[in-house]
């Protein structure tokens, strides 16, 4: 690697030297993300992973991916790229486990217009940071240095995760029944959905991004840029001791759009609304941008971040378990009939 230098691709604007001083900066946090699954080393072609199915009747593989949105552009503005990488992680593996699975490994892919390796080992120390309380390895990903196309400082970032979940424990809508209770797991913020909204409704920019706001007890950019929670430890401690019918990961679309994904089709949710705490930035958003209540809900997880379905006779030991995993949870509605729709009330 230390002879690879192209003097004609540097003036084009790229610097291959760059990345590979990246990927030295970057190692240790991701070599840190290690499972015993794990067979490969960074810097090989591909992401080696040898699936344990010992303790698995029938191995479902559940894959996910997705991005940061317009969140990046509060970091590049801030100049903060720590925890962008958490957000990322999140957006995938928070979506496989609905699915009852465990992340295995993933992978980030991260475009930008000039390589700053410092930068770059930032962010992907985030990315690291997540796979670790996801529990899962972070095997490979990619640096794309992409100038004209993306502006100086401006990148995009994306991933992909692999869980697996045996057959019979996939979760199933069909066992849910008018009565069951629906668990609301809080949200640490806006996460990583709304945020075009979010950019409108307070026009912002570097000088009022910083500006320290009274409800908040921090900067709007400090508030907005709180890192998405990721769930998957608490739901696979729930998991082993009670029956989940349904889970939903509250993103793009809100209560609306999530919820109802998690039901059958002959069943509907009853949502109350006064049921948990509402934080602080909602109301600051919904308050500034003059946004009706139902259009909050169809856009923003509201300080949900996750929803579970569950018997209504384990509902307190679901919270309890929940909690004791570090998490703060409230029963916020039932399951009542309908055609799978949702009541906000």
């Amino acid at each position: 690697m230390e002879k690879s230098f192209s003097e004609s691709y540097k003036q084009a604007g790229v610097d291959v030297t760059a990345g590979y001083q990246s990927v030295e900066l970057m190692k240790e946090a991701v070599k840190s993300t290690y499972t015993e699954g794990v067979i490969s080393d960074l810097g090989g072609f591909g992401g080696l992973y040898a699936l344990n199915t010992q303790k698995i009747k029938e191995p479902i593989l559940v894959s996910g991916t997705d991005g940061v949105g317009t969140k990046l552009k509060l970091a590049f503005l801030m100049d903060k790229h720590d925890t962008i990488g958490q957000d990322c992680v999140a957006m995938c593996v928070n979506d496989i486990v609905c699915c009852g699975a465990k992340p295995l490994f993933f992978l980030d892919y991260m475009a930008l217009g000039k390589n700053i390796p410092e930068v770059v080992a930032t962010i992907v120390k985030g990315v690291a940071e997540g796979c670790k309380m996801a529990g899962c390895s972070l095997v490979g990903g990619e640096t794309a240095e992409m100038p004209g196309f993306y502006k100086q400082g401006e990148y995009d970032l994306a991933g992909f995760s692999v869980g697996v979940v045996d057959k019979e424990k996939m979760i199933n809508s069909e066992t849910i029944e008018v009565g069951d209770q629906v668990i609301g797991i809080a949200s640490s913020g806006v996460h990583s959905n709304g945020f075009s909204l979010v950019r409108k409704i307070f026009d912002i920019n570097e000088e009022n991004i910083k500006e320290n706001r009274e409800e908040l007890g921090m900067s709007l950019g400090e508030a907005l840029l709180t890192p998405t929670k990721i769930y998957v430890k608490a739901i696979l401690a729930l998991l082993e001791k009670v029956q989940v019918k349904g889970i939903s990961h509250i993103t793009g679309g809100g209560f609306y759009e999530n919820m109802p994904r998690m039901l059958k089709e002959d069943v509907s949710l009853k949502i109350q609304k006064d049921s948990y705490p509402i934080l602080p930035i909602f109301k600051l958003i919904q308050r500034e941008g003059n946004i009706p209540e139902r259009d909050m809900y169809n856009t923003f997880n509201m300080g949900i971040g996750m929803a579970v379905i569950v018997k209504k006779e384990e509902a307190q030991k679901a919270t309890e378990i929940l909690e004791a995993q570090g998490e703060k949870a409230y029963v916020i509605g039932e399951v009542i009939k309908g055609k799978k729709e949702i009541e906000i009330i």
